[in-house]
C-alpha cells in the first residue's frame, strides 16, 4: 500500500536509480556535479551526507529491508548505494511497469504510479524524491535574470510522456511549471539544421515561489539552497496555468536533419514544432493551450526555415555544406566586400538584400555573424560562442578597424548567403514567408502535428 515514505523513495528511484546487473545492489546518483562538491561547499556536502544516512536510510531499511550507504566524487556526484535483498522492490517498480535495468529516469513511465498518489501529501512526496534527485536549484536556472529563479528538473532520455506526465502531476497540486525545454533538434539546435549535439534532455522549470508554496524537498541542503535563491528575488513571481497562457510568436527555428530521429517516439517522429506548448498539444496534454496553438500554426511560415538560420564555422565547413547539397550547388554567386561598419549601422533594419515582399536576410543574424567572426579572428571565443555581448565585441573592433569589411556571398535565389572573414565563415539564412508556407504540411493522424517538406528550386522561382 502507498504511504508517504514509499512514495518519496519511488521518486528517488525513478529520478535518480541505476540498475546494473547485480541482483543484490543499486545506485541512486545524484547528480549534483560542483553543487554538492566537498571542496567547493564542505558545509553543503555534510548536509547530504547527513541526509542520507538519517533521512534516506531508515526509509529503505523500515520498508524494503535494504541497507544504504554512500560515495562521492570530487566533482560533487553522489550515489547512494541499496544493498540486500531486492526482490520486493524489484516486483513493486515491475508492477508499475518501470524496467529495473540502467538508468531509470530515461526509460521510466509513471502512468501507473500516478492513479495510486491518490492525495496532495503523496503527490509532493513523490515529487519530493524526484527533486532531491533531479530537481536543481543552481542559481543559473533563472529566467531571464536572478529575480526570477527556477527549480529545473533535469531528466535525461526520450520518454516525452514521462515528462508530460510529471507536468500533470504538479499541475494536479496547483504547482504551474513555466516552461518545457523537450530534448528534440528544435529546441536544442534552433539554428544549424546539421548540428548533431541536440540529445541534451529534458529540462521541466518551475517557478521557486510556485515550488515553495506547493512542492516540497526532504534534503535540507536542497531547502537550504531554494531559501538562498530566494533571497535574490525583489518580488514573488506568479505562475500561470498552461491553459490560459498566451503565445508569442517564437523564433525562427530551422528544420533539422534529425527530426524523423529513431530515438523519438512515434507520436513525435517527423514533427517540426515551434515551441514547447506546441508539444504538449501533440501530446494531447490536458492542460495545453489549443487556441493559442492553433493561432501558432497559422502562422507557422514566419516560423520556420528549411535552411539553416545560422552556422558558424571555419570557411572550409561552409563550403563542405554549401557542396552537400544541389540546391546550394546549383547557385550563382556574386561575391562583394562590404564594410562591417555599414551593416553594424544598419541593425535596425529587419532585412538584408529584402525583395519588397517579406524576403530577404534578417539583420538580427547577420548582426551576430559578424560579432562570430570578429571575435573568431581577434582569438575571443569560447566554442562557437563569442566571449562578451553582440555589441560590445563589434563597437570595440570598429574603434580599431573602422574600414574593416567582410565578404558577403549573395546567390542569385533566396537560399543563404556566406559572409566570410579571413578564414572564418557563417551562412545566414533568409526568411521568405510566403515561399515556406507552401512547405508545411499537417499530419492526418494529429490536427497539430505538422511537417515540413524540403524546399525546391521551384518553389524558389
Amino acid at each position: 500500500m502507498m504511504n508517504t515514505d514509499k512514495a518519496y523513495i519511488l521518486g528517488l528511484i525513478i529520478g535518480g536509480g541505476i540498475w546494473g546487473n547485480a541482483e543484490d545492489v543499486f545506485k541512486i546518483r545524484l547528480p549534483f556535479k560542483q553543487w554538492g562538491s566537498y571542496e567547493a561547499n564542505p558545509k553543503r556536502a555534510g548536509e547530504i551526507s547527513r541526509d542520507v544516512m538519517k533521512l534516506v536510510s531508515p526509509m529503505f531499511r523500515v520498508i524494503y529491508g535494504i541497507s544504504v550507504s554512500y560515495d562521492t566524487s570530487v566533482s560533487g556526484v553522489w550515489n547512494i548505494l541499496c544493498e540486500g535483498d531486492m526482490s520486493t522492490l524489484r516486483s513493486e517498480l515491475e508492477g508499475y511497469g518501470i524496467r529495473c535495468e540502467g538508468e531509470i529516469r530515461k526509460h521510466a513511465n509513471i502512468s501507473k504510479i500516478v492513479p495510486e498518489l491518490v492525495d496532495d501529501n503523496l503527490k509532493r512526496r513523490f515529487i519530493a524524491g524526484l527533486a532531491d534527485t533531479i530537481g536543481s536549484t543552481k542559481r543559473s536556472h533563472r529566467r531571464f535574470n536572478d529575480d526570477k529563479q527556477m527549480v529545473s528538473f533535469e531528466i535525461s532520455g526520450f520518454e516525452f510522456d514521462f515528462v508530460c506526465s510529471l507536468c500533470k502531476l504538479l499541475h494536479s497540486i496547483g504547482c504551474y511549471p513555466d516552461q518545457i525545454l523537450w530534448n528534440h533538434p528544435n529546441f536544442h539546435c534552433g539554428s544549424n539544421p546539421y548540428d548533431k549535439r541536440w540529445k541534451k534532455g529534458f529540462k521541466l522549470r518551475v517557478y521557486l515561489d510556485q515550488y515553495e508554496k506547493f512542492g516540497a524537498f526532504a534534503f535540507t541542503s536542497k531547502v537550504l539552497s531554494a531559501r538562498e535563491n530566494k533571497k535574490l528575488e525583489a518580488e514573488e513571481n506568479v505562475a500561470i496555468p498552461c491553459d490560459e497562457r498566451e503565445i508569442k510568436l517564437p523564433s525562427v527555428t530551422c528544420v533539422h536533419c534529425d527530426e524523423d530521429s529513431p530515438l523519438l517516439p512515434d507520436v513525435i517522429r517527423g514533427g517540426h514544432y515551434l515551441h514547447n506548448r506546441h508539444v504538449c498539444a501533440v501530446l494531447s496534454c490536458d492542460h495545453a493551450p489549443y487556441g493559442e496553438v492553433n493561432k501558432l500554426l497559422a502562422n507557422a511560415q514566419y516560423c520556420i526555415n528549411p535552411f539553416p538560420v545560422l552556422v558558424k564555422g571555419r570557411i572550409s565547413e561552409i563550403q563542405t555544406i554549401l557542396a552537400s547539397a544541389p540546391i546550394y550547388q546549383n547557385r550563382t554567386y556574386r561575391t562583394v566586400s562590404v564594410k562591417i561598419a555599414d551593416l553594424y549601422g544598419s541593425s535596425e533594419t529587419d532585412l538584408l538584400y529584402s525583395n519588397g515582399l517579406g524576403a530577404g536576410y534578417p539583420m538580427n543574424k547577420v548582426i551576430l555573424a559578424l560579432a562570430y567572426l570578429i571575435a573568431a579572428v581577434t582569438n575571443q571565443l569560447n566554442g562557437l560562442r563569442p566571449k562578451g555581448s553582440k555589441d560590445t565585441i563589434i563597437s570595440e573592433y570598429l574603434k580599431s578597424h573602422p574600414d574593416a569589411e567582410v565578404l558577403i556571398m549573395r546567390p542569385d535565389l533566396f537560399t543563404p548567403i556566406v559572409i566570410q572573414m579571413g578564414v572564418y565563415g557563417a551562412l545566414v539564412g533568409p526568411n521568405n514567408p510566403k515561399v515556406y508556407k507552401k512547405l508545411i504540411q499537417k499530419c492526418p493522424d494529429n490536427p497539430y502535428k505538422i511537417k515540413v517538406r524540403a524546399i525546391t528550386e521551384a518553389d524558389l522561382k
